[in-house]
């Protein structure tokens, strides 16, 4: 695997793991009551969609391998893009049922 690709992956390992540590111990209203962990969250969530689609021009078999890789690509444009319709109902959803398998996937890949 090229450099590149091994340092996209952990940047969205690492983005990944802080949007857990962020989110421990917290609630979905405290997610709706603070801006600045809001914030903090779809920023990660970009570097995540954004690494991944950087892996896709360096190699699409890699990113293959990482589940749903469209959709967390389309997410993050969505959340550059369609900054004023994000739901946050949505991001709080894949926080909880999603981001644990990307972490996986990169994981996988990683060792």
């Amino acid at each position: 695997m090229k450099d590149e690709i091994r340092t996209h992956l952990h940047d969205i390992l690492q983005a990944g793991l802080a949007v857990k540590a962020f989110v421990a111990g917290r609630t979905f209203d405290n997610y709706l009551s603070d801006e600045l962990l809001r914030s903090a969250i779809e920023r990660k969530f970009e570097i995540m969609g954004e690494a991944l689609n950087r892996v896709g021009r360096d190699d699409l078999t890699v990113q293959q391998n990482i589940r749903n890789y469209r959709d967390i690509i389309s997410f993050r444009n969505i959340l550059i893009h369609g900054y004023d319709a994000i739901d946050d109902r949505i991001v709080w959803g894949i926080i909880k049922e999603e981001l644990d398998n990307l972490i996986d996937d990169v994981n996988s890949l990683l060792s």
